[in-house]
């Protein structure tokens, strides 16, 4: 049952933001008492905490696997394009702006997934590319790396990209895109072009 309530709990948080669904919502929508409810969780911020791990340890799995899948390290940014198409416009930007606000244990482990998991995921990806001989040489990686990371979360700031004027998923691949044109070479532009021809 805890598995069924955070996983119906990270569907409304997702579509709905995390402030405006209550535990009465969960508890309607899933036909159950919230005294079951509270057999599992303390109270909301404890829900909101379990729900975050969730989320990001399976995205965790999700970006491994396309790294296994990937021939190079432009294949594999671009594979998190086509991630982005699939969820993106799923996902309420206002979420993560409601968990820094008022859930901060959730928050941390936010942080710790952006600043541990994903930035060393860019920086694994900027490192192969360099090698591989697709990427300049003459980048720097950690500051490139920051830039990546930063924008990512910039993309889903209302105050920069109004949502009324922006779709999510538009941000995230025009910013993924120009992130990585700056950085090709010519072998690298050979192997973007051909992704994107075949999408």
């Amino acid at each position: 049952m805890k598995h069924k309530i955070v996983d119906e709990a990270e569907r409304l948080f997702w579509k709905y933001g995390v402030k405006s669904v209550t535990l009465d919502d969960i508890s309607r929508r899933l036909g159950i008492s919230k005294k079951t409810l509270y057999q599992h969780f303390s109270d909301k911020e404890d829900l909101v905490y379990q729900v975050v791990v969730n989320h990001f340890n399976a995205k965790k799995e999700n970006v491994n696997c396309h790294k296994i899948d990937a021939h190079n390290a432009v294949d594999a940014m671009l594979m998190l394009s086509v991630m982005v198409r699939k969820y993106a416009d799923s996902n309420n930007p206002n979420l993560l702006f409601d968990i820094e606000r008022h859930y901060p244990k959730a928050w941390e482990e936010y942080r710790k997934y952006k600043e541990e998991f994903v930035f060393a995921s860019i920086i694994e990806n900027l490192e192969w590319g360099i090698r591989d001989g697709l990427y300049r040489d003459d980048i720097n990686v950690e500051v490139l790396a920051r830039l990546r990371l930063e924008s990512m979360h910039l993309a889903m700031d209302e105050a920069v990209f109004p949502h009324d004027r922006f779709g999510l998923t538009d941000i995230q691949i025009e910013l993924l895109h120009h992130f990585l044109r700056g950085m090709l070479t010519e072998k690298g532009f050979t192997i973007y072009n051909q992704f994107n021809h075949e999408l």
